[in-house]
């Protein structure tokens, strides 16, 4: 399994962050791997909610199919399945002074023959995370 953790204090509130990250579908602006993300059921974003992202990680283009998992007064979790991962990605929001301490947590499970990418994928997710994080900050002072 590869884990990355990520930490960063940002200058908007946590309600405002919460807000933002709830929608799968903003991961366009901030993260890296992601060239697409589309809402794939209609109405609020609650629990349950789904989108199909495509991205792209070391020249390989991926779609997975992501759903809130859960969705609290701190923290969302989104769950991404498709036959070569499972990717759980937790967001834990905390009020910090000036702002909010963003906790980004990603577990990466890789299923069958593309376990034998896990090394190689973790070196790669290592590196994502510093630049998710740094983009991660970036747009979310914005919001503030």
């Amino acid at each position: 399994m590869i884990t990355v953790d990520r930490t960063f204090t940002v200058t908007a509130t946590p309600a405002a962050v919460l807000e933002y990250l709830r929608d799968f579908g903003n991961t366009e602006q901030w993260d890296p791997g992601t060239q697409t993300t589309t809402r794939t059921d209609a109405g609020p974003i609650v629990a349950g909610s789904t989108w199909h992202n495509v991205s792209k990680v070391l020249g390989i283009t991926t779609e997975l199919t992501y759903t809130l998992q859960e969705a609290a007064s701190d923290r969302l979790v989104f769950v991404g399945r498709n036959d070569g991962a499972t990717s759980t990605d937790t967001i834990t929001v905390r009020p910090a002074e000036g702002g909010s301490e963003v906790n980004y947590h990603l577990e990466l499970q890789m299923h069958g023959a593309a376990k034998l990418a896990t090394p190689v994928m973790k070196f790669e997710f290592e590196k994502l995370g510093t630049e998710t994080a740094k983009s991660l900050t970036e747009t979310l002072n914005k919001l503030g």
